[in-house]
């Protein structure tokens, strides 16, 4: 199969990741999460333009999972990137994630999942996560199911 010269999977992610962002957006204008909907948001710590706590990249080098359930506030969404405060160990902390930075996406009330390739450099995206180190994770187990939306391209070089 010969290469392409249009970058398909990089539009294809480009896209998919605006989804978060309107899902973020709507809980935002919102003003909450409807019925039991909560997501976990896996990201790349060191991306361009993650703003987190020292604490957190020392403890996170790579990558870490949030979740927005019960206790989050001052959730701001715009076009590049999201920010939310949460707390960690009773610390409350305000994070800033640009949507190029997420791995992953997953609402387990209706067993929805997003997966992405990091956009730092070739790999094969995140395998799962591991639980949540926010106040407030939530007890619900992930499900395999059919809504999960993987998106592993593979270029040739």
């Amino acid at each position: 199969m010969p290469d392409s010269l249009i970058p398909y999977d990089e539009i294809v992610q480009e896209a998919l990741r605006a989804v978060v962002g309107r899902v973020l957006n709507t809980v935002a204008e919102t003003g909450g999460l409807p019925g039991e909907h909560h997501f976990y948001i896996t990201f790349k710590t060191q991306a361009p333009g993650v703003d987190i706590p020292q604490r957190l990249i020392e403890r996170f080098p790579d990558e870490m999972t949030i979740v927005l359930q019960n206790r989050f506030w001052d959730l701001l969404v715009d076009e590049q990137k999201f920010s939310v405060g949460l707390s960690f160990n009773q610390v409350p902390s305000k994070l800033v994630i640009p949507y190029s930075a997420i791995t992953g996406f997953h609402d387990p009330a209706v067993n929805f999942e997003l997966r992405f390739q990091a956009q730092e450099g070739p790999g094969d995206g995140p395998g799962g996560h591991d639980p949540a180190e926010n106040d407030g994770t939530p007890t619900a187990e992930q499900q395999d199911g059919s809504n999960v939306v993987a998106v592993d391209f593979k270029r040739k070089k």
